[in-house]
């Protein structure tokens, strides 16, 4: 792929690492392409050689890219990107046209690990989580018949999923609460763009709600991956016909 696509780039070093980054992370390149050379970067953008080699630095430090003398440089695989890396997460902010692969791989991470998480807040959330809880989903239940407001319907949904990160009250958790919110976001957008209706989704979030607030583990475990089929419905992960989520299971691998 060529830079023509890419939009015009204002400011040093950082800004056109996360330029290029954004690119990445939007199937832009894929793993295995040539990407650029410094001197074409650097021409295209008008910017100096250092800036180009200081950005690509930060690109090849986050796992994106690979430099080799001779051979110049690579879009590494993308089970070699770190994704938890904070500057990752950074360029990862805003974005809501992940490139497929990637939102299967971070999919399949929710799957995983978000049922474990509910089942953990379930048993350590306080007073001040569920009403902070029960706040986004007031939020959501507000604007989930209203097509004007699908966005702010999607920071009430992003929002009440941080809140479980937050409410196990386990540190690497709630860390990775932080560092995962850009891509829960760019699931949840892209999840809801195309849908009609919240209603399915919005009863899904309700019962994870419920069991939380009723301190059941097992049952929050559950309904926290009933809220991953639905989304793995809505990613066209799996069909719409799927009700029992028999195949969800391959999605893990994806």
């Amino acid at each position: 792929m060529t830079l023509d696509a890419l939009p015009a780039h204002q400011g040093g070093a950082e800004n056109l690492a996360r330029l290029l980054a954004r690119a990445l992370l939007t199937g832009h390149w894929q793993p295995g392409d040539v990407f650029p050379k410094e001197l074409d970067i650097g021409r295209h953008f008008s910017v100096s050689r250092n800036q180009v080699r200081n950005a690509l630095a930060s690109l090849s430090a986050a796992g994106l890219l690979e430099r080799t003398a001779g051979r110049g440089t690579q879009v590494r695989a993308m089970s070699e990107w770190h994704l938890l890396d904070p500057l990752m997460s950074e360029w990862m902010t805003g974005l809501i046209n992940l490139d497929p692969q990637l939102v299967r791989a971070i999919y399949a991470f929710r799957f995983s690990a978000e049922p474990l998480v509910a089942g953990l807040a379930a048993q350590a959330a306080s007073a001040e989580d569920i009403a902070r809880l029960e706040a986004a989903f007031e939020g959501m239940q507000r604007s989930a018949g209203q097509p004007a407001a699908r966005h702010q319907h999607t920071e009430y949904d992003v929002a009440f999923h941080d809140v479980i990160y937050q409410a196990t009250h386990n540190l690497v958790w709630r860390q990775m609460g932080y560092l995962l919110r850009p891509s829960i976001m760019a699931l949840v957008h892209r999840s809801q763009h195309d849908i009609k209706t919240l209603d399915d989704s919005l009863a899904r979030h309700g019962h994870v709600l419920k069991a939380i607030q009723a301190g059941d583990a097992t049952a929050a475990e559950t309904a926290a991956r009933e809220v991953l089929r639905r989304t793995a419905i809505d990613l066209s992960i799996v069909p719409d016909t799927l009700s029992d989520g028999a195949n969800l299971s391959s999605s893990r691998h994806m």
